[in-house]
């Protein structure tokens, strides 16, 4: 059983918001799903980073997750700045047990053990306008990160966290978001968000003040699932 990890799948293929007009992301859905399909067994877990479905409802997500649910795995759910559809942990849980999305599980305040790791994680944010609501934001997702690290650390398991926003990127730290990675001595963070070559060499990826950093954006990473153990 391995544990790998992708980010921003941006699917629209129950609504009509294609990626493929962006560069690189032609043909994407069926790169991403031969790619998965060559990697992936049913036995593996893969940690999908968040921006993963364009509709705006839960409702509207069918289409999008039957495709995913139909890939080989397990998969769990970040939430990222696109995925307008999230609501509440019991919304969504009843959501997919009704559509018998039983290969979907959500990380929401939460965590799972795969193997090794406990995976556990949240969104994350970056403050780009320091603003009320940004500081509300953030100490929301400062507080869910805090909660799903500690339920891993409950499992006795080496925690690795994922985020769909960068915590360190063009040399600037979101501080609230490392002081918990560092508190709770975290050597692993995943996370998503960024597009593009001219935004990719802003992007950290390496040891940074003892945590390991990596960008598994879909185009970042040809849109294969990242081995992450």
């Amino acid at each position: 059983m391995s544990l790998f990890a992708i980010a921003d799948l941006h699917l629209s293929l129950g609504e009509d918001k294609p990626m493929d007009i962006f560069a690189g992301w032609s043909n994407y859905v069926e790169r991403l799903e031969d790619n998965w399909r060559k990697l992936i067994t049913d036995d593996d877990t893969v940690v999908v980073g968040g921006d993963i479905s364009w509709a705006m409802k839960l409702e509207e997500t069918f289409v999008d997750f039957s495709f995913i649910d139909k890939l080989p795995g397990k998969k769990l759910f970040l939430k990222g700045n696109h995925d307008y559809w999230w609501g509440t942990k019991s919304k969504i849980d009843s959501f997919l047990s009704k559509n018998g999305f039983d290969s979907i599980s959500i990380i929401f305040n939460n965590s799972y053990v795969c193997d090794y790791y406990a995976v556990c994680g949240t969104r994350g944010w970056f403050l780009e306008n320091d603003t009320e609501q940004d500081i509300k934001v953030l100490n929301r997702e400062v507080g869910r990160l805090i909660m799903s690290i500690e339920s891993a650390l409950k499992t006795g398991k080496e925690p690795v966290v994922f985020l769909h926003y960068p915590p360190y990127y063009n040399g600037i730290e979101c501080k609230e978001i490392m002081d918990v990675l560092l508190k709770y001595n975290v050597k692993k963070c995943y996370y998503g968000h960024i597009h593009g070559r001219n935004n990719f060499k802003y992007a950290f990826e390496g040891e940074y003040k003892g945590v390991n950093f990596r960008l598994i954006s879909c185009d970042k990473v040809g849109f294969m699932p990242v081995l992450v153990r």
